[in-house]
């Protein structure tokens, strides 16, 4: 796996069940996964060279993030390098643009779009109506690359930036989906159940699975939606959809090709989880059951709060509900950095959502209800 951040961490565990012999190409000693893992080589994603070292003692390739050059993954594959999934995949999670256009040729329905190279460009996109949402290109991930903006001064200080931008409408929606799906070699396909998504400045604060009140049909087309976009763009291992959902239907906001934060859930709710699908579908074994193992599954995401020792916390939130089920990441703190995140099960969606919040509020600012 490329990448040393926290999902390469959390595939540990899956890839010592499995009995995987699995390495990790980590930025430095310090990133999340190398400080639990011993089969690390240190090097730079970004390096052909570092690239071409690792690759040659893996049987398959497969990456944390989506921001190798995609030109190096080519030159890999071209050498009989098993990259999973493939370069030509990946493109579409590394440019916006071509997912878009991608998708649009398919049927796909998406925000409407255009590319933009002034705020004239903006203007004429928006019709005078704002806002606006722009969108880097490239590079974007967890809210950065994207600005809700709601004048032409506001999308001027965006391409101040000096980036390559996407204009897309703003859409009214009435809450955000995301549905995980899984897709091997052979071409065998899984899905999971849809989630209900909470964002909060870019980032994702909440999952909620299976997404509450969600009409069967909807949730089966929104699965049926992920399989086809994985196979139409010939993706080999996860595939993360994150949909809007609105008065008309669903439409696509962005894709992921790796275990996602919307997949988090699963290591404590589904009788697979995300990380062992993973590794199954990149190495061609066939698929684990994506069934969840309890009615409702709530995930919250833990940020750096105060700077206060998030450690010191663990025995309040253990004593108070000992059935929270706690995932750090090793991180160093920052304000609104994902440090970890913390998981009930149960039935009662309400109640689950108050236990999930109290036990993340408590691990950042050292209280229940919040500064």
């Amino acid at each position: 796996m490329v990448g040393g951040g926290q999902l390469a961490r959390m595939t540990c565990p899956a890839a010592i069940a499995l009995g995987v012999g699995f390495r990790i190409l980590a930025g430095s000693a310090a990133d999340s996964a190398a400080q639990v893992w011993a089969r690390i080589q240190v090097g730079d994603y970004r390096s052909p060279d570092d690239l071409k070292a690792f690759a040659a003692e893996c049987d398959v390739l497969t990456f944390d993030h989506e921001h190798v050059p995609g030109e190096h993954l080519l030159a890999l594959e071209q050498t009989g390098i098993q990259v999973r999934p493939g370069p030509a995949a990946l493109r579409f999670t590394q440019d916006k643009l071509a997912m878009r256009e991608r998708l649009t040729s398919l049927g796909i329905a998406c925000p409407r779009y255009a590319p933009v190279r002034d705020v004239s460009d903006v203007t004429e996109f928006t019709g005078g109506k704002w806002p606006v949402v722009l969108k880097a290109i490239s590079g974007g991930y967890d809210g950065k690359g994207v600005w809700v903006c709601r004048s032409a001064a506001e999308a001027a200080e965006v391409f101040g930036h000096g980036l390559a931008l996407l204009a897309e409408e703003y859409v009214g929606f009435q809450r955000e989906l995301a549905v995980l799906a899984a897709r091997s070699p052979h071409r065998q396909g899984a899905v999971y159940p849809v989630v209900q998504t909470v964002q909060a400045d870019g980032i994702c604060r909440e999952v909620i699975a299976p997404a509450p009140g969600l009409a069967p049909g909807r949730a089966a087309r929104a699965q049926a939606l992920a399989l086809r976009i994985a196979a139409e763009l010939d993706v080999t291992g996860l595939l993360a959809v994150e949909l809007f959902e609105t008065a008309d239907g669903l439409l696509v906001n962005e894709l992921a090709m790796r275990p996602h934060n919307c997949g988090h859930w699963t290591i404590d709710g589904a009788r697979t989880s995300q990380f062992e699908q993973h590794l199954r579908a990149v190495l061609d074994l066939p698929l684990g059951s994506p069934a969840p193992s309890a009615p409702v599954t709530v995930m919250a995401n833990v940020l750096g709060g105060d700077g206060g020792d998030v450690y010191d916390r663990y025995i309040h939130v253990m004593a108070a509900d000992p059935a929270v089920k706690i995932h750090m990441y090793g991180k160093e703190p920052r304000p609104g950095r994902k440090i970890g995140h913390v998981t009930v099960t149960g039935e009662d969606v309400d109640q689950l959502r108050d236990r999930a919040r109290r036990a993340a509020s408590y691990l950042r600012w050292g209280t229940e209800e919040g500064p």
